[in-house]
């Protein structure tokens, strides 16, 4: 059973990740167990390069992101577990737990984050009721969103990045991913609100 299960190795779902990783020593977050189902081809960054991105050496391609994205989770925050390889099919409700079925296994999880791609191609059973045109893509582009209100689809799923309906800019869905863990983390510490910073001592 894990505490928080994102679904998608992108943008929005790596930031994620690192935001709630990084708060291993809180105690509030110290006996939390996440992980990330890290599928990563369809996330639009496959075929990105920046340019126009704070922080972001210009010429950096998404590719590279998405490699040493992982990389960072590892090496920072191990305990984050990291699924390879998988791809999720379903998502249901069962009492007060989601369980996620993907190609190859089943995973419980009492909160889920769902942060793959935007496109109308999404095969995941089980939120269909929640898929609607995207708000702020081209309708000839067939984009679509999950219905939410500040992220949250129903109580305890989460959406973020652009399937969250906003639009596809790599600091936006970053942003997003990083939205969601700090509600996530406000949650875990009982209704206070959290945010992680490291600071230079």
């Amino acid at each position: 059973m894990y505490n928080t299960l994102i679904i998608g190795g992108g943008a929005a779902g790596m930031s994620c990740a690192l935001v709630l990783g990084s708060a291993k020593n809180k105690p509030f977050a110290e006996d939390k167990k996440v992980a990330i189902i890290m599928h990563q081809k369809a996330s639009h960054l496959q075929t990105a390069l920046f340019n126009n991105v704070l922080g972001v050496t210009p010429g950096t391609t998404g590719t590279s992101i998405l490699d040493s994205g992982k990389q960072q989770l590892a090496d920072l925050y191990p305990h984050v577990e990291q699924i390879e390889k998988e791809k999720v099919l379903a998502i249901s409700k069962a009492n007060h737990f989601f369980e996620v079925k993907t190609n190859k296994n089943i995973y419980q999880s009492k909160i889920v984050v769902i942060t793959v791609g935007y496109t109308n191609l999404i095969k995941i059973k089980g939120i269909e009721q929640y898929i609607e045109p995207h708000p702020r893509a081209a309708i000839e582009k067939n984009r679509i969103w999950l219905k939410n209100k500040d992220h949250l689809v129903e109580e305890n799923l989460y959406v973020a990045g652009a399937l969250a309906g906003w639009r596809s800019q790599f600091a936006i869905a970053s942003g997003s991913g990083a939205h969601v863990a700090t509600d996530i983390l406000t949650r875990w510490n009982n209704g206070k609100h959290t945010k992680v910073h490291d600071k230079v001592k």
